[in-house]
């Protein structure tokens, strides 16, 4: 008999009248609106404007979310695309299923367009929204408890996390590994944040780190998860990503600091607002009229000298 363990909840549906919240898809959005929320303060702090952060998130997040189901269906395309499966599930995101590998790489590619329109470098972009980013995926990872999903290997733990039967699963209790990596984000993002304030990072180092952490805690995780997935010598697809990952992230990191150490000054540009341009304008224009008047006023003094100059010669 288990005296302690975590319930799952009994629906992964909120229902708000006659609108039903997925759970899932809750956690996500109010993990995006973290992310952004923090990272325009840290933009701000960094000498940015206000709501540059939400303006490239617009680009960033449906990118995100493509490229996490496209990783997703790829590297589970057995769940859609085998016998007795229904191919068109491989577009019912809110069941859940996102890969955080192919939803940072391709909204990496729509914060690139963003920051280019809006003429900002990337990797300063990058390193306001890295500790945001690691809060989002910690508050995300509960929409796998409201799935009932991607849990570990059975235990008798007191932070056993109790799951019902259901499609592809058996009841028991489990390991839970989402809470495992929730609480690892955590500590990612409040590590990330001292490096930062402490070492001063800058050209794309503090989200190099954020990476590097994320895949060191990955990795161990997603070695006690029980779900099925595709196997490279042994180690769970996953494992061999989070370690590749992980060694350009450590390498970007090296190599940035010796060929551009410090932090940018400045990380974005600044452009004059129409008003403040006329006001410029205008001034400049008072500073012309004045050197003017002053100059005619000075060369009419001289006239006056010199013809009262010639009446005494």
């Amino acid at each position: 008999m288990d005296l302690a363990y975590i319930p799952s909840p009994s629906t992964g549906v909120i229902e708000l009248g006659p609108i039903p919240l997925r759970g899932y898809a809750f956690c996500i959005i109010i993990g995006v609106f973290v992310a952004v929320w923090y990272g325009n303060k840290r933009w701000v702090a960094r000498g940015g404007k206000a709501g540059t952060v939400a303006d490239i998130a617009v680009w960033a997040v449906p990118f995100g979310l493509v490229g996490g189901r496209l990783y997703h269906v790829i590297t589970d395309y057995q769940l859609y695309f085998s016998e007795g499966q229904n191919w068109v599930d491989a577009f019912k995101i809110w069941e859940g299923g996102l890969g955080i590998w192919g939803a940072v790489a391709l909204g990496a590619v729509g914060a690139w367009i963003g920051c280019r329109r809006r003429g900002i470098p990337l990797p300063a972009w990058a390193d306001a929204l890295a500790p945001g980013l690691a809060f989002a995926q910690a508050i995300g990872r509960w929409g796998n408890w409201f799935n009932q999903e991607l849990y570990g290997r059975p235990t008798d733990l007191p932070w056993a996390l109790r799951i019902s039967e259901g499609v592809n699963r058996e009841a028991g209790t489990y390991h839970p590994t989402f809470l495992y990596e929730s609480l690892w984000c955590v500590g990612a993002a409040l590590v990330v944040i001292w490096a930062d304030r402490r070492f001063r990072l800058g050209h794309g180092r503090v989200f190099a780190l954020y990476v590097a952490l994320y895949c060191m805690g990955r990795g161990w995780i997603e070695y006690m998860r029980v779900d099925e997935a595709h196997h490279v010598l042994g180690l769970r697809l996953n494992v061999w990503t989070s370690i590749v990952v992980l060694v350009f992230a450590v390498a970007y990191f090296v190599i940035s600091a010796k060929t551009r150490p410090g932090r940018e000054e400045i990380v974005e540009p600044v452009s004059l607002e129409k008003g403040d341009a006329g006001a410029d304008g205008a001034g400049v224009g008072a500073d012309v009229g004045a050197d003017a008047d002053g100059g005619d006023a000075g060369a009419d003094a001289g006239a006056g000298g010199k013809a009262d100059a010639e009446a005494r010669d």
